[in-house]
C-alpha cells in the first residue's frame, strides 16, 4: 500500500470508531464490540503508516542530499 492510501484507510477506520464510540456512549453493546475489533485493526494500521513514513522521509532526505552533492553543470571558465 502506498503512503496516500494508508493516509485514506486510516482516516476511514478513524471516522468508523469515533462514529461508534458515540453508539457506545448510548449502551450499544455491538458497536462497542466493533470498537474492541476496530482499535486491533487501527493498531495494524499505524504501524503500517509509521514505516511507510519513515521511508517516504528517508527517500526525500537522499535524493535532497543526492542534489546536494553533485556538481552544478555550469561552471566558470578559470582564466590563465
Amino acid at each position: 500500500m502506498a503512503l496516500a492510501d494508508t493516509i485514506i484507510h486510516l482516516n476511514q477506520l478513524l471516522t468508523g470508531l469515533v462514529r461508534d464510540l458515540t453508539k457506545v456512549q448510548k449502551g450499544n453493546k455491538a458497536a462497542a464490540q466493533r470498537v474492541r475489533t476496530g482499535t486491533i485493526k487501527l493498531e495494524k494500521v499505524g504501524k503500517q503508516f509509521r514505516k511507510e513514513s519513515v521511508s517516504a522521509e528517508k527517500s526525500v532526505r537522499f535524493k535532497k542530499k543526492l542534489k546536494e552533492r553533485t556538481p552544478s553543470k555550469k561552471k566558470a571558465k578559470k582564466k590563465r
